[in-house]
């Protein structure tokens, strides 16, 4: 399975790591590799917990990237 992380900067200090498709499963770390490494570990927990539930993994469908830069005057 693929999911779409996004890694933004602590408000305080470190990274963050979401993953938008599975609700609630968020990840931090020093670095951005360890906050992308405990994310890809929450994602397998979470995945994990539905599998026991009965519960099918959401998937990522259709979901397009567009990435905007936009210069000021």
């Amino acid at each position: 399975m693929r999911y779409t992380a996004i890694l933004e900067k602590g408000r305080e200090s470190g990274y963050v790591a979401i993953c938008p498709t599975l609700r609630g499963c968020v990840a931090q770390g020093k670095t951005k590799q360890e906050a992308l490494k405990n994310l890809k570990e929450a994602i397998i927990d979470y995945i994990e917990c539905l599998i026991e539930e009965g519960i099918p993994a959401p998937q990522e469908v259709g979901k397009k990237v567009l990435e905007i830069e936009v210069m000021a005057h």
